[in-house]
């Protein structure tokens, strides 16, 4: 039996990268799956991929940076399947550039995104999970989470953000049956690496990838399924954690 058979998941960012490749696991899994972002187009691109292979899913227009924005995501989801089993809470952006030249402007579009949108995502999700006494959140932190990193301030003070916003939520709610993690992963092929460093197979990709023990960069689906093992009766006895997707390069 698929491992989300009859589960509600949710998952923001859901339009490209981890969070595609996520939304369109869980959907193999069996859960019915609600994809957000802010990209209507992509976003249908994700339900139709979905469907093609039989899964359920429905899109739901969302920035996270707006609290009614995310309140309204999770009212649909609740009116839509009566539910919210699996919360994966991946929207987030990127920041470059050296601390002196970070404008008020930045820090709180990316403080917005990165952190905001995963308090208010929590904030709505967590009553609804409560209601059938049992549901769980992966937030999408990083291995800037965990390190800091030279040029990228801002990214890394969001991220080491999620990291204690997983751990406290967990805490406070792992009696009432709400398990909280999160993901790490470094370096993954996305569009957001492709801004970063011009694409995997640029001078800067591959020098990138030779930062990773095992020589190359993640690829969303292998992020997935780390997710998805959180997310699932596998990983009853597991929150608070912070899982590297990594390919080692925390070990160093």
């Amino acid at each position: 039996m698929a491992r989300f058979s009859g589960k509600v998941a949710l998952v923001t960012g859901g339009t490209s990268g981890i969070g595609r490749a996520t939304a369109v696991a869980f959907a193999k899994e069996g859960a019915q799956v609600v994809v957000s972002g802010r990209r209507e187009k992509e976003g249908l691109a994700v339900i139709e991929e979905i469907k093609a292979t039989g899964g359920t899913a429905i899109f739901v227009q969302a920035d996270v940076a707006k609290e009614a924005d995310v309140k309204r995501l999770v009212e649909e989801t609740a009116a839509k399947f009566g539910r919210l089993d699996v919360a994966f809470n991946n929207a987030g952006v990127e920041s470059v550039g050296p601390v002196t030249e970070v404008t008020e402007a930045e820090y709180r579009r990316v403080f917005d995104i990165n952190v905001w949108g995963v308090l208010a995502s929590m904030k709505y999700e967590i009553p609804v999970m409560l209601k059938t006494g049992d549901g769980t959140i992966i937030n999408t932190s990083s291995v800037g989470g965990h390190i800091g990193m030279s040029g990228v301030s801002v990214y890394i003070a969001t991220k080491h953000a999620v990291e204690g916003i997983t751990k406290s939520t967990a805490l406070e709610y792992a009696k009432q049956g709400i398990r909280v993690s999160a993901v790490a992963p470094a370096a993954i092929v996305t569009e957001m690496i492709d801004r970063f460093v011009g694409g995997e197979h640029s001078e800067q990709g591959k020098a990138l990838a030779s930062m990773h023990p095992v020589g190359r960069m993640g690829r969303g689906e292998e992020v997935a399924a780390a997710v998805l093992y959180l997310a699932s009766d596998e990983a009853k006895f597991t929150t608070g954690i912070s899982l590297p997707v990594d390919g080692g390069f925390l070990a160093q």
